[in-house]
Formats: C-alpha cells, sequence, structure tokens
C-alpha cells in the first residue's frame, strides 16, 4: 500500500533536471556524444549517493548506476529500472523554460513562444487531463520530459523506499544512461556490472502503458558514386552522383511502404538523411518491422531498385550496407510472462487500467533484452516527444511513482 501522505519530489527535480542541457548527435563518433550529458549524469550520480546509495558512480562512458539494497529475508531477484538522460538532437534543449498550467481545463494550450500551440486534436491524451497541471515548456525549446522525468520518476520512487523502510523490497538497482535518442544508449553498457535479473525502463507515454513489443530495426547505407569534371568541360563525361541518388528516392512508392503510410503493425523504409556532392552521395535509411523476417524483404526490394538506378547511369557505382540495429523485444520478453505480468498487477493494485500495445519504435529496452536483460518499458507521462509542444501532467508523474514502488514490492512478494 502506497503513503497517501507522502510528499513527491519528481516534480521539483524534474524541473531541475531540464535545466541541462543534454542533446545527443547523431553524427558524433565518440561516446557520449556529447559531453555535456555527463554534467547531469554526475549530479545525478552525487544525489543518489547523496541520499545514501553508498555505490551510486557514473562510469567513464557516462553511465549511472546504483543499488538500493534489499530489506527483506527473502531471495528476491534484483529489478533494474532505467532512463536515459540525453533529448533528442531534433530540437533544441539549452535553455529550457517549464511552465506549469495548473489545472486544465480541455482545449489547446497556448505557450507564448513562436506561436506554439499544442493541440487537443493532436494530442488525445489531453482529453483524460481535465483538472490535472500540465507541464511545458514555453515554446521556444522541448521541454526534456522525454526522458528525464523517467529520470525524476526513479529518483523520487528511491526516496520513498528510503523513508519508508517498512516498505519490503529485493536488491533495486538503477541506471542512467546517455544517448538513447541517437539509438546507441545501450552500446556501452555492462550488463553483469548492472547486476539485474529483469529490468524497466521508464520511457512510455500513457498512463497504463507496458510495452513488450518494439519494432526490430536495421539501417541501410548507399553510396552512389558518379564521376566529377569541371562544369564547363562536362559533356558526355559528368555523372552527377546527386541526380543518381535523386532519381532513386523519386523511384520509391508514393502509396506505401514509409511513415507517412503505414500505421499500425505496418513496417517501413525511411530515408533519414541525404548527403553529397557530384563524386559522391550517401543515403542512410531505417528499416522497421515487426517481424523479423520482412526486414530482409525490405531490403532486397531497395537494394534491387538502387541498382536498377544505377544501371541508368552508365559509369557509375553503388556501394551498400545493412546495419543491425535491434529486433523485437517480444522474441525475447515471451519467455518471461512474469516480468510485464507483475507490471500489469502493479498498475491494476493501483487502479489504472494496463494498455498493452506494440510500439512502432524501439527502446534500450529492445537491446537489453536481447543482450540477456528482459526489459519492457512502461509509462513515464512524456507526450509529443522530440518537439516544442512536448508535456506531462504532475499527476502521471507522480503515478508512475507509485507503479516503480508497487512493482518492486510484487516482486518481493511474489519471491
Amino acid at each position: 500500500m502506497f503513503d497517501d501522505k507522502y510528499k513527491f519530489t519528481c516534480v521539483e527535480r524534474f524541473l531541475e533536471y531540464v535545466k541541462y542541457d543534454t542533446k545527443s548527435d547523431d553524427e558524433a563518433e565518440c561516446f557520449p556524444t556529447t559531453a555535456k550529458q555527463k554534467i547531469l549524469s554526475q549530479r545525478l550520480a552525487d544525489d543518489l549517493k547523496a541520499m545514501g546509495l553508498a555505490d551510486a558512480h557514473m562510469d567513464e562512458n557516462g553511465y549511472v548506476m546504483a543499488t538500493l539494497p534489499s530489506n527483506t529475508t527473502k531471495d528476491v531477484p534484483a529489478i533494474g529500472f532505467i532512463a536515459h538522460v540525453d533529448t533528442s538532437p531534433a530540437v533544441s534543449g539549452e535553455n529550457v523554460i517549464a511552465m506549469i498550467h495548473k489545472n486544465y481545463q480541455g482545449g489547446d494550450i497556448v505557450l507564448p513562444k513562436d506561436g506554439q500551440v499544442i493541440k487537443a486534436a493532436d494530442n488525445p491524451d489531453l482529453e483524460n487531463m481535465k483538472g490535472y497541471d500540465i507541464i511545458t515548456s514555453d515554446g521556444s525549446t522541448l521541454l526534456g520530459a522525454d526522458n528525464k522525468c523517467g529520470v525524476a520518476e526513479i529518483v523520487d520512487a528511491v526516496n520513498y523506499f528510503l523513508s519508508h523502510p517498512e516498505v519490503k523490497h529485493g536488491p533495486v538497482k538503477i541506471c542512467f544512461t546517455p544517448d538513447e535518442e541517437v539509438g546507441r544508449g545501450t552500446e556501452k553498457f555492462d550488463v553483469k556490472k548492472f547486476g539485474a535479473k529483469y529490468a524497466y525502463t521508464i520511457d512510455g507515454q500513457t498512463r497504463g502503458e507496458i510495452e513488450i513489443e518494439t519494432f526490430s530495426a536495421d539501417a541501410m547505407v548507399f553510396k552512389f558514386t558518379g564521376r566529377n569534371i569541371h562544369p564547363g568541360y562536362a559533356k558526355d563525361k559528368m555523372i552527377n552522383s546527386i541526380k543518381i541518388a535523386s532519381r532513386f528516392i523519386e523511384s520509391l512508392p508514393k502509396d506505401r511502404l514509409s511513415p507517412e503510410t503505414t500505421e499500425k503493425r505496418e513496417g517501413y523504409v525511411h530515408c533519414v538523411s541525404f548527403n553529397g556532392n557530384e563524386e559522391e552521395t550517401t543515403l542512410k535509411f531505417i528499416i522497421r518491422d515487426f517481424e523479423t523476417p520482412k526486414l530482409k524483404e525490405f531490403e532486397s526490394f531497395l537494394q534491387k531498385l538502387a541498382e536498377d538506378t544505377v544501371a541508368q547511369f552508365p559509369g557509375a557505382r553503388l556501394d551498400v550496407k545493412v546495419i543491425e540495429q535491434y529486433r523485437n523485444m517480444y522474441e525475447v520478453l515471451r519467455d518471461h510472462p512474469q516480468v510485464s505480468d507483475y507490471a500489469m498487477e502493479a498498475m491494476k493494485q493501483l487502479n489504472i487500467n494496463p494498455i498493452q500495445h506494440p510500439i512502432r519504435g524501439g527502446t534500450d529496452g529492445a537491446r537489453l533484452s536481447f543482450m540477456g536483460l528482459p526489459t519492457p518499458n512502461i509509462f513515464a507521462g512524456e507526450h509529443a516527444f522530440h518537439s516544442r509542444t512536448e508535456w506531462v501532467s504532475i499527476q502521471d508523474m507522480e503515478m508512475a511513482v507509485r507503479v516503480i514502488v508497487t512493482l518492486a514490492q510484487i516482486w518481493e512478494q511474489k519471491s
């Protein structure tokens, strides 16, 4: 039973954490991709140590790890809670000015900067937020709810346990990761060092979400090589690689296979980068589907399309590289049903209707599951990710804290 008189700290912490610019960089080769992520990570390690988690630390790669020791005589498996500190490189996260819209009564939320409006029509979850308090940015930046609200919720759950020693739980492992937004959050994650048997990422949207299925994902890199000649002397000699790449893009299907034409369980191919000059042009694609074998079908289709395009430009060359990114975590989690079952039980105990649906995307949990750490994703309350209209409700953040605490209790009770 959660102490209803508990004074939550997650909002206060969140409003502090969003002041740190932690944008990651999808073009950087170093790790973490931006040094500024480590500034917040060190703050978090210091906060956890000051709270009493003696082993709290940030390692050389920017991972923060800490342990809340077990306070029960039962043999309970160590359970991890994970969130990421970085924000999307798509929108600025510098000098965030957070605003609280108290007692929301419905309709659009007009932000003071740059004509930004959180439209109710585009945010159906707002319908359930009447009477709640909504946190946004001022519209000039993203908010950072993805995933700093998850970070704040986990720290608050630790605070709850420390202030309620009578609440029984097994070993609780905490980790805050860098670079999730650029797909590298688990690149240097040491599962053995972390020490959890099962874990949960706190990085979902709607109250009640338990996500156990993601896309499987690959990337493809197409390099078109032409021949550059001074344009004044180029007749019958120049082969412009930009034109080759453009023709390839133009040959893609207009009514299917792209993110803007697919939904639900449909997969897609998506060009995310186009860079080049006359001599060489490189295109980067992401390939997504819930059924892993379909990735190969999409890749073969794109390869054939690119080869047919290059054949129209005698003398041009094509190089293609396929990069495995992550796989549908359900392929692992289906063998560990208790992990999601206990999360659903925790929500039911808190009178939350559990919501299970596949994610049209991926999480750190997908990679971690295949690294030997079964890790579904549960809600943090964040909405409108990667945008200047990002928002989260205070009440959902506090409920996420309750879920984390209750979930740890259930693992103790079931052991």
